[in-house]
């Protein structure tokens, strides 16, 4: 099967049942996509799948055939980006397992509705767990990211 992931293409051979999120990790040699409860609970694995934020733990890689997927690796281009810089600038990050997810969840959401309220924002992020910041600095790196998104 051929995977499309950060505008590459990756031919590789998968079991049906293999998780879109095992095959970026083992087969794509993508580690930035973490692992966590693989329940579709944690977002840890977050990816883009086709402009949408999904669960990689709870789509079979065979599902992902034919779409565009981006992944942590395919944020930053030559430089960071925005919302990896508001991470930084905020600390939004601790012991950063959870950042890739919570970075790309928030790309997605952003991308799809850049007018995005507090209040929404809120909403969006709350789908993903983090155990070591208190979100109040991943808060403050999504929204000032978001500002400046719009601005772009």
């Amino acid at each position: 099967m051929i995977l499309k992931i950060n505008g590459k293409t990756y031919e590789i051979e998968v079991e049906p049942r293999r998780t879109l999120a095992d095959a970026l990790r083992k087969d794509c040699r993508l580690t930035g996509t973490h692992i966590g409860c693989e329940h579709g609970v944690c977002g840890a694995c977050t990816v883009i799948v086709d402009n949408a934020a999904i669960r990689s733990c709870l789509m079979f890689a065979v599902q992902a055939e034919g779409s565009e997927i981006r992944t942590v690796e395919g944020l930053a281009g030559e430089h960071l980006h925005i919302m990896q810089q508001e991470f930084q600038n905020h600390h939004g990050l601790q012991c950063g397992f959870c950042t890739p997810g919570f970075l790309l969840l928030a790309v997605a959401a952003l991308e799809a509705e850049p007018d995005l309220s507090d209040a929404a924002l809120l909403d969006v992020l709350s789908s993903n767990l983090c155990r070591c910041t208190g979100y109040q600095n991943i808060i403050a790196a999504v929204s000032a990211a978001a500002r400046r998104m719009k601005e772009r």
